[in-house]
């Protein structure tokens, strides 16, 4: 019998070792989240805006004058070179590696990206707001799964894995998203630089360097050049993440190991920080009718109703015309919970939202506030769903890696 179990057990270890803290890191920033808003709106607001953004005595960049712009020039590169790394394990040799395995989790991606903007956009009328069409797009991963591991294991394998699978595709798509919609202006000089740096990252892994220090260093310069592009310097994260070797000369993981390394600092240092940074709302001043305007509305609707009517639908029509199977073992009604999940967004929903409304505070915060609703809504209408309607009794894990290994 350990016999017989153990291959399932062998394929089932990589994706069960993600899934281990999930409930911790999504609870952390959560927590966050409400400590910045609690603090922009107590007697702590003026140190709280002064700390976020108290300009520095020094200079290094016009970008970086500030604790605000640090972290989200520089701080989130970190954050988005563990989403390249993520996203080249997946693609290599993850889930996205099988084009039957990937082909559900990205159409249904696409799907609840596209369907967000759409509700976005009808709902909020276009006009000054049209720049904010793709707050709503992002899935927030870490508070997805933070839920899925607050239920534990009553929620079937395959639906976790097909969560995680969605919201890379979906980080994938944010990415782009921000190279080709959020850059004003390209500085020729400083691009045809950060291509040559690419560049000499891609030859140190054609050349099978196994050493980290290069790697780094090249990417520290390549964020620098990046940066004084015009083009969003966190970018640079990504594209020097997929420079990385997968294996080292002697077989050993390289990747999986400067990920491994990194993954903790991220989702327990670098998100939570930026979460404290840009979650603060301060609701001086504002009304009711505020909270109501066009803005924050558009985009609560884009990821409550958006997210889960596009994600919902295309599983639904890819089973009914043969196109893709839905999640083993799964019901339509959990299906329609995890769909309700993939309308948390907020580390790259915030992260865009100040990019669509840079330089205006009041847009900024209206923002933000759909968010954390949206969000909100989503979180706990999810986790009600799910919880409800689960007809799986709470089982080993690798159990469930055996049933998805022999599907």
């Amino acid at each position: 019998m350990a016999n017989r179990k153990s291959p399932a057990r062998s394929l089932f270890a990589p994706v069960k070792a993600l899934f281990v803290g999930d409930a911790s890191a999504g609870i952390l920033l959560i927590l966050v989240a409400a400590a910045a808003m609690l603090a922009a709106n107590s007697v702590l607001a003026d140190e709280y805006n002064q700390l976020i953004n108290g300009k520095f005595g020094w200079y290094p960049h016009p970008k970086l004058s500030s604790v605000h712009y640090v972290v989200n020039d520089g701080l989130m590169a970190v954050f988005f070179f563990v989403v390249g790394l993520e996203v080249k394990r997946e693609l290599v040799g993850g889930q996205l590696a099988d084009p039957k395995a990937r082909r559900l989790p990205m159409v249904a991606a696409a799907a609840g990206m596209i369907a967000p903007a759409l509700v976005f956009l009808a709902v909020s009328g276009g006009g000054e707001y049209a720049r904010g069409w793709a707050i709503p797009a992002a899935t927030d991963i870490a508070f997805a799964m933070g839920v899925l591991g607050i239920l534990g294991n009553r929620v079937p394998a395959s639906l976790r894995l097909f969560l995680l699978t969605v919201a890379i595709v979906d980080d994938i798509g944010a990415v782009l998203v921000i190279a080709f919609f959020y850059t004003d202006q390209i500085y020729i000089t400083w691009l045809i630089a950060s291509i040559v740096v690419f560049a000499m990252m891609v030859a140190l892994n054609r050349m099978k360097v196994s050493t980290f220090t290069p790697y780094i260093l090249l990417a520290i310069v390549l964020w620098y050049c990046v940066l004084n592009t015009g083009a969003h310097a966190t970018i640079a994260g990504v594209v020097a993440a997929l420079t990385i070797p997968m294996h080292r000369k002697d077989g050993n993981s390289m990747l999986e190991r400067l990920e491994h390394g990194l993954a903790p600092w991220s989702a327990y240092l670098v998100v939570p920080v930026f979460g404290f940074a840009n979650a603060g709302v301060s609701f001086t001043g504002m009304t009711l009718q505020n909270l109501l305007d066009p803005l924050p509305v558009a985009i609560a609707a884009g990821l409550v109703v958006g997210k889960q009517v596009g994600i919902f639908s295309t599983i639904w029509i890819s089973e009914k015309i043969g196109f893709a199977a839905r999640p083993a073992n799964a019901s339509w009604l959990e299906i329609w919970g995890i769909s309700i999940l993939c309308g948390i967004g907020f580390t790259m929903s915030l992260f865009i939202g100040l990019l669509a409304f840079e330089g205006n505070q009041f847009l900024i915060d209206e923002a933000k506030i759909g968010i954390l609703i949206g969000s909100a809504i989503s979180a706990v209408m999810g986790y009600i769903v799910l919880r409800l309607s689960t007809t799986h009794p709470e089982e080993d894990c690798d159990d469930q890696g055996s049933q998805i290994a022999n599907t």
